[in-house]
């Protein structure tokens, strides 16, 4: 009889069900809405979404999408550095440069692509970075595809990074990297202090502004502009597909990395490129962030009350400062058990447990829309209550 070499995933997936990790594929059914979403079989106010300003489905999004379907197709046929990258590539390319107020722009597949890609396209096995703990799996795994020496450094912590960049001064090159917005924490990097140290240090600092861009900012750009850094940051890193309602990423910054990423970041170079149309949709999203500042206005002041809400009646999440709330349970079964409960309540709230947070960590994810309101949030709040 033949051996399967497959066979050891049965047990590995028992085990994973066993210690409450397995995950299911779903399916949505319908457009994605942050009030609402039709998932496994239920109407749910939608507590899951990414979809920041509301604008994954919005009228004028879905609109440019249609009209540059009929001047553009569909397909782009081939990579950016061949024949892929279209008119309205380029223009959008021009308009986030506008926008992050930079000399270049360059557009990937996707947002985890371009940390993927950025991160060794700038340092190598000579090099070092220096990365946040909490930093996203696709930051982790750029930096691992670098082939440099890695330095994780504890959470937000600078006098440790401080520390590790005095110990490892004897590279050619050293790269700081972080989010801005912790994905699943909803804290904020402390960029002032990371700025200084890669200048004290003589480092490149690199951020990826992916649940901050649209949100945070006088003008939507994101926690550097916020926070008044946008100088002393190297490299900016953001993604088409949250706030912006669309897919893909980008880095926006001098003229000279761009033109560099355009012929060294392997996913510009080696990935089929995106379709116009998806960059259509991304260029009316960035118009509307631009004309309706209310829209992250609101987010954030639901999100500050909501906040408070919870942490009066006991539940604990951490240090969010954003749209993007934790409830810190710990334990991955309690936390599937209560996104349960909260399901039976007509809302939808992910559970987040190992390899997405540390062992022992496992949280309800929050996330805060456009479209939410105030009789959403308090539905929250009282099932949360009601299912302890």
């Amino acid at each position: 009889m033949t051996h399967d070499p497959l066979d050891w995933l049965d047990d590995a997936l028992h085990d994973l069900s066993d210690r409450c990790l397995l995950r299911q594929r779903t399916t949505r059914q319908g457009a994605q809405q942050p009030a609402q979403i039709s998932w496994r079989g239920q109407t749910l106010v939608n507590f899951g979404s990414n979809d920041y300003l509301g604008l994954a489905a919005d009228s004028r999004v879905c609109r440019a999408v249609r009209e540059t379907l009929d001047g553009s197709g569909w397909g782009s046929g081939a990579s950016p550095s061949v024949t892929g990258r279209g008119q309205m590539h380029a223009r959008l390319e021009e308009e986030l440069a506008a926008f992050e107020a930079v000399e270049d722009a360059v557009l990937f597949p996707s947002g985890f692509s371009a940390n993927m890609a950025t991160i060794p396209a700038l340092v190598g096995r000579d090099d070092a970075i220096f990365s946040d703990a909490n930093n996203h799996a696709s930051i982790i795994d750029g930096c691992r595809l670098s082939g440099a020496s890695i330095v994780v450094y504890p959470h937000r912590d600078m006098a440790a990074l401080r520390d590790r960049l005095r110990d490892r001064a004897g590279f050619r090159r050293r790269l700081i990297v972080t989010d801005t917005l912790f994905s699943m924490d909803g804290d904020l990097a402390p960029l002032p202090d990371l700025a200084d140290l890669a200048q004290q240090h003589d480092a490149m600092l690199m951020v990826d502004e992916a649940h901050a861009t649209g949100v945070f900012g006088h003008r939507g750009r994101g926690v550097c502009e916020a926070m008044r850094v946008e100088a002393g940051v190297h490299v900016r890193v953001g993604t088409l597909s949250k706030a912006l309602g669309s897919i893909g990423g980008f880095v926006v910054g001098q003229r000279r990395l761009i033109d560099w990423l355009g012929n060294r970041a392997r996913a510009y170079v080696y990935s089929t490129a995106s379709p116009e149309a998806a960059a259509a949709a991304a260029s009316q999203a960035l118009q509307i962030v631009q004309q309706q500042p209310e829209r992250r206005c609101r987010l954030l002041e639901q999100a500050d009350d909501l906040r408070r809400r919870l942490q009066h009646r006991g539940w604990s999440t951490g240090g969010s400062a954003s749209q993007i709330i934790p409830v810190i349970l710990g334990d991955a079964n309690r936390v599937m058990e209560l996104a349960t409960r909260l399901r039976d309540f007509g809302l939808l709230v992910p559970g987040i447990r190992p390899p997405t947070v540390p062992p022992g960590q496992s949280l309800l994810r929050i996330s805060l829309c456009h479209g939410h309101t105030s009789e959403h949030l308090d539905r929250l709040v009282e099932a949360l209550l009601s299912s302890c």
